[in-house]
């Protein structure tokens, strides 16, 4: 182990002042909107995954034309093949309301929560459990990326 603990970057640690509950505050809002980002990407595979359905759809209704059952392919076609799948939109209209409204302001909210208690500072909770958590001088605990033997930088 080395003599002085390595420490890490100082984006990562918290401004003079700024106590503990703070830090854990802003943490739990930059979760919070990580959370926010996953569902946002669930959002996203609900869009893609309806649209190609909606395809696969209009092959099957092409199919079933082709085997001379049109009756049941002008059901399809009618009620279901391109359909809303909420009153009024189709996903991408889900997927552009949800990035306009709710996901654009969690993201402005984040980061003036962080602008105005951390200086804008991210991760600093993180940061603070990685320090806690790894064991100083051992190859594969570096405190920062630049503190890797042989790196150079």
């Amino acid at each position: 182990m080395s003599e002085t603990p390595e420490l890490p970057s100082p984006e990562h640690t918290a401004p003079a002042g700024v106590p503990d509950e703070i830090v854990d505050a802003v943490g739990k809002v930059t979760e919070a909107l990580e959370t926010c980002e996953r569902a946002r990407g669930h959002l996203y595979s609900f869009h893609q995954l309806t649209g190609s359905a909606d395809i696969a759809l209009g092959e099957a209704v092409q199919a079933l034309r082709d085997a001379g059952r049109d009756d049941v392919a002008e059901r399809i076609e009618r009620d279901l093949l391109g359909r809303n799948v909420i009153e009024g939109r189709w996903t991408f209209q889900i997927v552009e309301d949800y990035d306009d409204g709710y996901w654009s302001l969690f993201r402005e909210i984040e980061r003036e929560v962080r602008d105005t208690l951390t200086d804008g500072r991210r991760h600093i909770y993180e940061a603070r459990m990685k320090q806690r958590e790894r064991t100083d001088g051992e190859r594969g605990h570096e405190a920062t990326p630049a503190e890797l033997p042989g790196e150079g930088r």
